[in-house]
Parts: C-alpha cells; sequence; structure tokens
C-alpha cells in the first residue's frame, strides 16, 4: 500500500515540476515578448534544437557499420525533411519519419 502512495506521489511530482518548467518561461517573458533577444531566440533556437537532435540521431541510431553505412537513419531523416518541407506540417514529418524508421528496425532492411 505504501508503494502506490509512494508511486502516486512521484507521479504528482514529476508532473508539477513539468508542468512548471513549461509555465515559468511565459510567465518570465511575457512582458519581454518584443525584446531583441527574446525575438532571436525565438527565431533561431528551434531550427537549432533540430539540427542537434538530428546530428544526435544520426550518431547513435544509425547502423555504420552495415553494407549501406548510416542508410538505415539517413532514409527516414530524409523523409522528414521531404514531407516537411511539401506540407509544412511538423507532426505529420515526424511521424512519418518515425513509423519509417521503425519499419525500417523491425523488418531488418537496410541493416
Amino acid at each position: 500500500m505504501a508503494e502506490q502512495y509512494y508511486l502516486a506521489a512521484f507521479i504528482a511530482v514529476s508532473a508539477g515540476a513539468t508542468f512548471a518548467t513549461r509555465v515559468v518561461p511565459f510567465l518570465f517573458f511575457e512582458r519581454h515578448t518584443e525584446h531583441p533577444l527574446i525575438k532571436h531566440i525565438g527565431r533561431f533556437l528551434p531550427a537549432a534544437v533540430m539540427a542537434l537532435l538530428a546530428v544526435i540521431f544520426l550518431q547513435r541510431s544509425a547502423n555504420w557499420g552495415a553494407s549501406a553505412p548510416g542508410l538505415d537513419a539517413l532514409v527516414p531523416g530524409l523523409l522528414v525533411v521531404i514531407i516537411h518541407l511539401w506540407r509544412r506540417n511538423a507532426l505529420l514529418s515526424i511521424a512519418a519519419g518515425t513509423a519509417a524508421y521503425m519499419t525500417i528496425q523491425q523488418a531488418g532492411w537496410l541493416t
């Protein structure tokens, strides 16, 4: 019984901390949305984060020792870029890339 209370408390604290990390920047920067630094960060940070995630994905997820080195991660990555440029929908492009990557991994293609 104590484990259930511990688990519930852990979930509540985790949810509160996650919520706080999402809300605090909006509360803090509410009055400073026109500041040049905030505009600069808002313009360039999303692209920088996506580039960093792409590099980490290719480094850690690709099979560079296969007969077609890295192709198992490059194909889904390229699919994400193509779909995003075509539809301009981040959710659709990420979902398609994830589905392609998981299909390639589960089927054993390109490895």
